[in-house]
């Protein structure tokens, strides 16, 4: 691992970045596809540029391999489920809203953490971090001008969403001596073969006639976030390590709010401004309490 210099800032900007733009997308997309169909298409083309990788770099593929069951659960629980869960979510919310949710990742992961592994057990420090990040949620529930009865399910959807990818996470301990390479494009594969025959059936995305903006918005998603961003994060995570890259978990709620103001208009309220400022905080803190000896909860 080296010193982070100028350009790994850069690139960890740009990852933030690339990841936040996930959102507005989304919102955009839903404009002409079913959450099924975005959800296929982000993978499908998602994997494409991994698979390339792996094969440049002649690093074989397991997909199909003897541990082809836990591929596949990955990918129907770390992929099919939260996307799915996202874009329907983000039907009827504001994509700058399904940032914070989706910025309580870190935390829902300390929480399954302390549960189902060994050595991320609670401390006061975290428990702090975990009541601060999860009162700015409860908070952001409150905004009745942009959270009410009517949508209050689709919000509570990309909480879900959330919570999958860390299950998905968690599983993926299971092979996690396996290459990143390896296994992020193994799930991609299985997620792509889970998820085309539900998007067939139920949506029939052949009979849809979407607007170019709804066209271009499924196809970055599928090639930026869910593809080139997982590369961009390999290049981070071997020459910074992963504390350095998990510095993101800071900037994408903040991109994404930004982003959903200056493409789509989005409202931003006082309740949504203080909501952000304290999933970070929360975050801040437990990320924090890992470099600090705490006695055990």
């Amino acid at each position: 691992m080296r010193n982070p210099k100028p350009l790994d800032y850069l690139l960890l900007g740009t990852l933030s970045l690339i990841w936040a733009s996930a959102f507005f997308n989304i919102k955009i997309a839903t404009y002409s596809f079913g959450p099924v169909t975005i959800a296929f298409f982000r993978i499908f083309l998602g994997a494409i540029p991994v698979v390339i990788l792996c094969l440049a770099k002649r690093i074989k593929i397991e997909a199909f391999s003897k541990d082809w069951l836990w591929f596949a659960a990955i990918g129907f629980i770390n992929l099919v489920i939260p996307f799915f869960l996202i874009a329907y979510g983000v039907q009827k919310i504001q994509s700058n809203l399904a940032a914070i949710l989706m910025a309580t990742t870190p935390l829902s992961a300390t929480i399954l953490a302390h549960f189902f592994t060994e050595n991320e057990k609670f401390n006061w420090f975290k428990s702090v971090g975990i009541l601060i990040g999860f009162s700015g949620i409860v908070f952001l529930f409150s905004d009745k001008v942009l959270i009410n009865p009517e949508n209050i399910l689709y919000a509570l959807s990309i909480l879900l969403g959330s919570t999958c990818y860390v299950i998905g996470g968690i599983l993926t301990l299971k092979i996690s001596k396996k290459k990143n390479e390896n296994v992020t494009a193994s799930i991609l594969i299985w997620g792509s073969i889970i998820v085309f025959p539900i998007s067939m059936y139920f949506e029939q995305p052949w009979s849809l006639s979407p607007s170019l903006d709804s066209m271009i918005a499924l196809l970055y998603l599928g090639v930026f976030p869910t593809g080139v961003a997982w590369l961009l994060r390999f290049n981070i995570l071997k020459n910074n390590g992963l504390v350095f890259q998990s510095q993101v978990a800071y900037l994408i709620p903040i991109f994404g709010v930004i982003l959903g103001y200056i493409f789509l208009n989005e409202l931003i309220t006082s309740k949504v401004i203080v909501s952000l400022l304290l999933v970070i905080l929360g975050i801040y803190l437990v990320k924090r309490s890992n470099k600090i000896k705490i006695t055990s909860v």
